[in-house]
């Protein structure tokens, strides 16, 4: 809406065109970044400035943010647009319930409940809903777990990482609306779609998508602590978003914790020594990933291999993973850096995190910015005639939960829960992009009007 706003006057346009020029400059292939670097300097700047100089404007570009922030902003305040934000905000903050959604096919299951596909009536927006069955919560003494993933869930916005849209109950469960992902999970790829492993090139998008949402996961200082390949998930474009953070946790800043979580043969050194740790786990979660994509099997336990916890656990604590001529050098190299033992010396703990993997040799052919842009081609597209999952009947069905009373502390808790609206993917679902702005804003309108009317 600042954004309309803006394009109704000369000025403020010339700003929003050349911020929006900076942008594609940014993801532009190299190739053709001189010719995009011309058309910026025709349009926007000074001939005298050269194109090998362009590179350091670019920062200058949070200047054109700051003016539109000041008198254009404070215009924005007074106009229509503004109104129209205000009517939003109040539609955004209506009550979600069940018959906000259209339920469909069951798609799996979770630790405490089913998940199943669902379409937001309103816009037509499919989702995955991930129920949590009260009963099954408060008998697995799940309530902290459960609030923690939703929490976690609300401030992570990221391409990388599975969005909450929604949160809701109803009377028997608690209700996460996902980001729906139709391409099956990395696991069903790695196994069950021919040879065990990818080619290296499919294994390094995969790998550098997984390294950008551990990025943005981090900069939130959450640490993840549970990265393998069943809870990495395909969309039907062939991009990943890291799901299920159930086990995640945000760590006060300067601060380490301590925890023996995640799932065994892929819980690094520390996290088996009970040592205090930081995002340190998340890099060996990487290393052991980009080493299952490629080998077609974990680091320290073969396929199929029946071996005790206790034996895993002694593996990665005292041996050294073996590599198959299916590893590159670049590969090799990558998973060597992730898998030392010593978090100090870690690819990704010295200092610079996941930065620091971006820049190795093994993401030569990655561009960064087009990656995280969402700009760059999968090696994959999942088919959509395809079913990248166990047939429905064969997904285990939970048992009913006996002896299990709910009380007012429990209503207490599904309150914290129950909170609606996400911001951000619902501003995302509803706005002028989705086809239904004018549609929604109307309504909006009348909704308005007849609450003024009609008061309660």
């Amino acid at each position: 809406l600042f954004r309309q706003f803006c394009e109704t006057q000369t000025e403020f346009e010339h700003y929003i065109n050349f911020l929006d020029l900076v942008t594609e400059y940014e993801v532009t292939p190299d190739e053709k970044r001189a010719e995009k670097g011309q058309e910026m300097i025709s349009k926007y700047l000074t001939p005298e400035v050269r194109i090998d100089h362009l590179c350091s404007l670019l920062p200058h570009n949070r200047s054109g943010h700051d003016y539109l922030s000041g008198q254009p902003f404070k215009e924005y305040q007074d106009s229509m647009y503004f109104d129209r934000f205000l009517q939003w905000r109040w539609l955004e903050r209506q009550a979600v319930t069940k018959n906000t959604f259209r339920q469909y096919r069951v798609l799996g299951k979770g630790g405490f409940g089913e998940v199943c596909a669902c379409q937001v009536r309103a816009t037509g927006k499919m989702y995955a809903c991930k129920k949590l069955e009260k009963k099954r919560i408060k008998k697995r003494k799940g309530e902290t777990m459960a609030l923690n993933e939703k929490q976690i869930l609300e401030k992570v916005n990221s391409r990388f990482v599975v969005n909450l849209a929604y949160a809701y109950e109803t009377k028997d469960a608690l209700c996460l609306v996902l980001t729906l992902m139709n391409g099956g999970d990395l696991k069903f790829h790695i196994y069950n779609m021919g040879n065990p492993g990818f080619e290296e090139d499919r294994a390094v998008f995969y790998a550098a998508e997984i390294c950008c949402g551990l990025g943005d996961l981090h900069k939130e200082n959450i640490v993840y602590r549970d990265l393998k390949p069943e809870n990495i998930l395909l969309d039907d474009d062939g991009h990943i978003r890291i799901s299920d953070l159930g086990l995640a946790v945000k760590i006060p800043e300067g601060e380490t914790i301590r925890g023996r979580v995640g799932t065994v043969g892929y819980m690094a050194p520390e996290v088996l020594n009970n040592q205090r740790y930081a995002l340190s786990p998340d890099y060996w979660g990487l290393g052991c990933l980009i080493y299952e994509m490629i080998a077609g099997q974990s680091p320290f336990r073969g396929r199929k291999e029946k071996v005790k916890r206790e034996e895993v656990d002694r593996r990665v604590l005292e041996t050294e993973e073996t590599y198959t001529d299916k590893f590159s050098e670049e590969a090799k190299s990558i998973c060597k850096m992730l898998l030392i033992k010593d978090p100090k010396e870690r690819l990704g703990c010295t200092g610079g995190g996941a930065a620091d993997v971006k820049k190795n040799q093994f993401f030569r052919n990655i561009n960064f910015k087009r990656l995280e842009a969402g700009i760059m081609d999968p090696p994959f597209v999942p088919d959509p005639r395809a079913v990248y999952c166990k047939d429905v009947l064969d997904i285990e069905q939970f048992s009913t939960v006996k002896g299990v009373n709910l009380d007012q502390t429990d209503d207490d808790f599904y309150s914290k829960f129950s909170t609606g609206c996400v911001s951000i993917p619902w501003q995302n679902e509803t706005s002028i992009y989705s086809g239904c702005f004018f549609d929604v804003g109307e309504a909006v309108v009348i909704e308005v009007t007849v609450h003024v009317i009609h008061p309660k």
